[in-house]
C-alpha cells in the first residue's frame, strides 16, 4: 500500500526555535449569553447569541492562526511538546505536522493546535483542519491546464473535508445530512452562500428529504433562504467555512466525491454505506488503502463495531475485495477489486485477520459477516 502523497519529513521540537501553537478558547455561561475566553487575548468579548457561540469561537481560532501564520520547516508537533498528554495511545510521532481542532466533551472548549498526523489521528474529537481554509488564493499561471477530475488533489481535498465535518458537527449527526453537509461546504461561495439543484440532489438520492436540511439547522450549521424551485439555498453558519479560496477546485472534489471508482457500484444504497465507501476512496491510492480504525469511524460517525460491519457491507457488494484491522496498530488496510485488461474483474470475498501480519500475507482468507446498519 501506499501512502507516500500524504507523508512528508516530520519537524521534531529541537531542531529549530521551538515556537508555540497551541491556542485555546472557551464558552462560559454568564448574565445576558455565553461570553468568549481566550487567554491570548487581554479583552474579553462581549455576550454572544448561543445560536453565534460556536461560530465565534472558531472565527476567533482562525484569526489566531493567520496571525500566528509559520512557515512548514519551523512548526513541531505541539502534542509531543506536552508529553503527547492530549490522547491515551502512543505509538510515537509520525507524518506530516497538521493544523487540528479539538474540542472537549461539553463542547465548550476548544484548541487549535499543530500537531503531527500521528498524534491527531490518536486525539478524541479532533479534526485536522483543512489548509485550503487558511491559505490565500493561488495565483493562476497563463496557459496552465486545469487537471483531470479524480487527481489526488480532489481526493485529498474531500479527506480532509470529512475530517473537518466529524469534529465541526453534532457526533448523532445523521450519514445523510453528512453526505449532503460536504456538497455544501465545499459547493458554498466565499461569504457561505449554496446553492443546491434540485437534480443534483436527486443524483445523490437526497432529493424531496428536507428532514437532513433540518437537521444542520438545528445543529446551527446553516440556515435555508427562499430559495427558487426546485432549488435548494441556504448560508452556511461556520465561520470557518465563510473564507474558503478556490471556489472552482472545491467544486471539482464535490463533483468527485459523487462518483469515486469506490462508490461507483453502490447506487441506491443507504446513505450509511455509501459515506463510509467514500471516507475509504478518500483513503484510497491504487486498489488499496489504510488509516486508523479511530479515524475511519469519526468520518462514518459509528462506533467501532458498527463501522466494522459497514466494512463488512462493502465486501458484499463487492466494492472491496477484503479488509483487515490490524489491532496492535489500529489500522484498517482495504483493497479493492483489481482490474484486468479486459475490464473489471468481478471480486471474491477474502479473509479478514486481526493479526499484526503485513497487508500482503492477509490477501488470502474469506469472511462472509453481515451487519445491520441501515
Amino acid at each position: 500500500m501506499d501512502r507516500q502523497e500524504d507523508d512528508g519529513p516530520m519537524r521534531l521540537a529541537g531542531a529549530h526555535l521551538t515556537v508555540r501553537r497551541i491556542w485555546t478558547v472557551e464558552l462560559r455561561s454568564r448574565a445576558g449569553g455565553p461570553r468568549l475566553v481566550c487567554p491570548h487575548c487581554p479583552v474579553h468579548s462581549p455576550p454572544l447569541q448561543a445560536a453565534s457561540a460556536r461560530s465565534a469561537v472558531l472565527a476567533h481560532l482562525a484569526r489566531h492562526a493567520h496571525a500566528d501564520a509559520l512557515p512548514a520547516y519551523l512548526r513541531t508537533c505541539q502534542c509531543r511538546a506536552q508529553g503527547c498528554s492530549w490522547h491515551l495511545r502512543h505509538r510515537g510521532c509520525a507524518g506530516p505536522v497538521l493544523l487540528t481542532l479539538t474540542r472537549d466533551r461539553s463542547g465548550r472548549a476548544w484548541r487549535l493546535s499543530d500537531s503531527c498526523a500521528a498524534c491527531a489521528a490518536a486525539t478524541n474529537h479532533t479534526a485536522v483542519v483543512p489548509a485550503t481554509l487558511l491559505a490565500s488564493r493561488p495565483m493562476r499561471c497563463p496557459g496552465r491546464h486545469p487537471r483531470p477530475l479524480g487527481d489526488p488533489a480532489e481526493r485529498t481535498r474531500v479527506r480532509e473535508m470529512l475530517t473537518y465535518l466529524s469534529a465541526a458537527l453534532p457526533q448523532f449527526t445523521s450519514p445523510a445530512a453528512r453526505l449532503l453537509a460536504l456538497q455544501c461546504a465545499l459547493r458554498a461561495g466565499t461569504g457561505g452562500y449554496v446553492r443546491l439543484p434540485a437534480g443534483l440532489l436527486r443524483g445523490m438520492r437526497l432529493g424531496g428529504r428536507s428532514e437532513l436540511w433540518e437537521e444542520l439547522e438545528h445543529a446551527d450549521w446553516l440556515r435555508r433562504t427562499a430559495g427558487r424551485h426546485p432549488h435548494v439555498e441556504a448560508w452556511l453558519l461556520d465561520a470557518a467555512l465563510l473564507s474558503q479560496q478556490d471556489g472552482r477546485a472545491r467544486a471539482r472534489a464535490a463533483q468527485w466525491a459523487m462518483r469515486p471508482a469506490l462508490v461507483a457500484v453502490l447506487a441506491g444504497r443507504p446513505p450509511a454505506v455509501r459515506l463510509a465507501a467514500l471516507a475509504l476512496a478518500s483513503h484510497t491510492s491504487g486498489d488499496a488503502g489504510r488509516t486508523d480504525l479511530d479515524a475511519l469511524a469519526r468520518l462514518c460517525g459509528y462506533a467501532h463495531q458498527q463501522t466494522a460491519e459497514l466494512l463488512d457491507r462493502l465486501v458484499a457488494s463487492h466494492a472491496l475485495t477484503a479488509w483487515r484491522h490490524n489491532r496492535e496498530t489500529d489500522e484498517v488496510f482495504w483493497w479493492l477489486p483489481q482490474s484486468t485488461e479486459a475490464g473489471r474483474q468481478r471480486p471474491t470475498h477474502r479473509s479478514v485477520s486481526v493479526s499484526p501480519r503485513g497487508p500482503e500475507d492477509e490477501r488470502g482468507a474469506s469472511r462472509n459477516r453481515q451487519g445491520s446498519i441501515q
